[in-house]
């Protein structure tokens, strides 16, 4: 960012913080979830016409018009055979989104004619905001999420139901989460506050000082302005490289008063806390987890259960949103409810990319009101089954009886929270790194799998380039990496926790003799591991 576009930024983050603090929270949270749930279609119609029907600009406009579909066309598919249904016959008229079509790296061709995109189109016209989560980098588009107040009551409702569905109150609090320009630590530390409670410890990962003393510095100076203003939000504490004994040793402090705790952080960060603890022959039996970010795989969830710990996922997606929570029942695999209020989710089978396997694709259109973006039938790369629940927890009661299990990223890097489009560390895979060390197309590759603690990166050079020094080698592609969107948090996070190294071997192969630039391993990938 340009120092105008930072003033800018951190001006809006302050304003934010502000409005978040000083709003009204309503006395029945669950009223709006209600209202939401009962007027989803209706929603969605509404933002249609403002949003699409109504701005030829708009990119959906002209699928739309294409398609032969008009404003009383989806009214009426909609109210005869429902939301989903409706969706499912706009995909098949060309009314959806691929990630990269999306992201403005491949070309928008519907019926022969290339449509003009800019991500900034997809946002909602008719909603402002202040705090921006996003990360940081320069090459390719980014999208920001803006939290407006709206939104901020509807996640508060949300939180509130999650903690009396999972037993937190009375619990002792702390999240494991990055400094700026990830905003999650201190949104949480908000929306905590809104419901009158509050995060005791924020343990920080936030690499070298060299690399993050502004970022640092800003996160500092905003949260004290926060607590300037009566919120009680919690400082970072920086946790030592590649340690998390800090965080283990709290929680057994904790429990041995009798307040056991719960932790809100990404899946490998729970892992490494729990690995830690076990290691330091701490006990933090009872603390609960509650992750987002990356895929709970079943060696993570059996890794946090050693130490005597739970853990539930939810399911985050930045150009989204919230799309679902798991509840008290969810005690295997990857499995949510699907917040059918606020979003509605259909799929469909597809070729993953840099891969030649068939995954159950999911699309995803945004229904409320206050929502950052409109998005109809949009794909993010992710893959997961879609079926009823019989669940009757306290989201089921509100109408939530659809869930999503199996959740995996087929497309995207997403060890450790932090999501990198694979489009992008393929080219720096596929040109870059051959034309500064050598090589050519294939003979380097990124491998991501469940390591034994945590999501391990591993960067395979093949002995044909002639490199020397794999570090030096690892070294250009964190820096080429760091000029990616999202890149240098995941830069900073793979280092703080020593997740990435780079070896001398030939890239790995799939089962049909294919060598992908890109190999997601995920559960039980470790296998496949260079000695």
């Amino acid at each position: 960012m340009s120092m105008i576009e930072e003033i800018r930024y951190y001006t809006r983050m302050a304003i934010g913080i502000r409005e978040m603090l000083l709003q009204t929270v309503p006395d029945d949270l669950m009223v709006a979830l209600q209202r939401q749930m009962e007027n989803r279609e209706q929603h969605f119609l509404d933002s249609a016409r403002r949003i699409v029907f109504a701005n030829p600009r708009n990119p959906y406009h002209e699928m739309f018009k294409l398609a032969g579909c008009t404003e009383q066309d989806l009214a009426d598919e909609i109210k005869h055979h429902g939301l989903e249904t409706a969706l499912k016959s706009l995909f098949a008229a060309g009314v959806y989104l691929t990630h990269d079509e999306f992201k403005g790296k491949t070309p928008l061709v519907r019926g022969g004619r290339e449509i003009p995109v800019n991500p900034a189109w997809f946002l909602n016209p008719l909603v402002r905001g202040y705090i921006e989560t996003r990360s940081s980098g320069s090459r390719g588009q980014g999208t920001p999420a803006l939290q407006n107040s709206a939104l901020s009551l509807y996640r508060l409702a949300y939180l509130e139901l999650t903690i009396h569905e999972l037993g937190l109150d009375g619990r002792a609090m702390a999240v494991v989460f990055p400094v700026l320009p990830s905003a999650l630590a201190i949104l949480n530390s908000l929306w905590m506050c809104c419901l009158n409670r509050r995060v005791d410890k924020w343990f920080a990962m936030q690499g070298s000082l060299r690399e993050s003393w502004h970022y640092r510095t800003m996160t500092n100076a905003l949260v004290r302005y926060g607590r300037a203003l009566g919120g009680q939000l919690p400082l970072p504490e920086s946790l030592p490289q590649n340690d998390f004994t800090p965080v283990a040793r709290w929680l057994a402090e904790e429990k041995r008063r009798g307040k056991p705790g719960w932790v809100d952080s990404f899946a490998s960060q729970a892992v490494r806390i729990a690995d830690a603890a076990q290691k330091a022959g701490l006990d933090i039996s009872g603390t609960l987890f509650l992750i987002a970010g990356e895929t709970l795989t079943e060696a993570k969830r059996a890794s946090i259960e050693a130490a005597g710990c739970e853990v539930f996922p939810r399911y985050l997606i930045s150009e989204v949103g919230f799309v679902g929570y798991s509840c008290r029942q969810m005690r295997t695999g990857n499995c949510v409810h699907v917040m059918r209020d606020g979003v509605a989710v259909i799929g469909r089978k597809r070729c993953a990319p840099f891969s030649d396997v068939e995954v159950d694709s999911l699309l995803f259109t945004t229904l409320l009101p206050f929502a950052t973006r409109f998005l109809i039938n949009a794909e993010m790369d992710d893959a997961g089954v879609i079926e009823p629940s019989d669940c009757q927890c306290e989201f089921a009661k509100l109408g939530m009886r659809t869930v999503i299990r199996d959740i995996h990223s087929y497309g995207k890097l997403t060890g450790q929270g932090i999501t990198l489009i694979a489009g992008d560390v393929a080219r720096i895979l596929d040109s870059s790194l051959p034309a500064r060390f050598g090589g050519t197309s294939g003979d380097y590759q990124l491998v991501e799998y469940d390591g034994m603690r945590q999501a391990e990166i591993e960067l395979r050079i093949s002995p044909r380039t002639g490199a020397r020094s794999p570090g030096e080698v690892r070294d250009f592609l964190l820096h080429e990496i760091r000029a990616c969107y999202g890149g240098s948090l995941a830069s900073r996070l793979w280092m703080h926790s020593d997740g990435i190294r780079a070896v001398v071997a030939e890239p790995l192969a799939t089962p049909g003799g294919k060598v992908l630039l890109l190999h997601l391993l995920g559960a039980g990938g470790g296998k496949g591991r260079a000695s």
